[in-house]
């Protein structure tokens, strides 16, 4: 069972005028999912754990992590190729995540979740990603596997939250769940 069941589900895609020569993929997503914002962003902003479920992260360290700020860096390999990127996450709790390019192969990354809870219970996820390469056949790979990528990567997210979440569970303070005991 998906957490979309029974939600409302908006998608809305956008592309970037060139710059340069070079198309840029952005990439605008809308989600009503059945959890809380606090729910979303505990889930979004538990980095270290991005290699147990998302597609092609390799490995991951966090060289700081506080309330506000972490500072990560990821390996990320798709059929023999890898590259590794490092990153900081922006924390505003519980309403959204900005997440800024440090160093790596791209010219550069923005990726922001913002949530926002809706009447009725759940919250609003608004997901946005922009990037660039700076080797022109990542740019091209990239641009070839866009969709699909990003497709995966977000049904990865759902079903992240549907494990943590779903029936059963209870939520603790900071947003991860504990299974009720009978």
């Amino acid at each position: 069972m998906t957490i979309l069941s029974g939600c409302a589900r908006h998608a809305r895609r956008s592309w970037r005028a060139p710059l340069a020569d070079t198309d840029l993929p952005r990439h605008h997503e809308t989600r009503v999912l059945p959890y809380s914002d606090e729910q979303m962003f505990a889930l979004v902003t538990d980095i270290e754990r991005y290699p147990e479920f998302l597609p092609w992260v390799i490995a991951l360290r966090i060289r700081s992590d506080s309330e506000h700020e972490a500072v990560a860096d990821m390996i990320v390999g798709f059929k023999g190729l890898r590259e590794s990127f490092s990153c900081r996450v922006h924390k505003e709790r519980p309403r959204e995540v900005i997440v800024s390019y440090i160093d790596g192969p791209m010219r550069h990354l923005n990726n922001e979740w913002h949530f926002t809870p809706v009447e009725g219970g759940g919250c609003r996820v608004d997901f946005m990603v922009d990037f660039a390469f700076r080797s022109r056949m990542f740019e091209a790979l990239a641009g070839q596997m866009f969709d699909k990528a990003l497709r995966k990567m977000i049904a990865a997210f759902e079903a992240r939250a549907d494990d943590l979440y779903g029936a059963g569970r209870a939520m603790s303070s900071e947003g991860r769940s504990a299974s009720l005991s009978g």
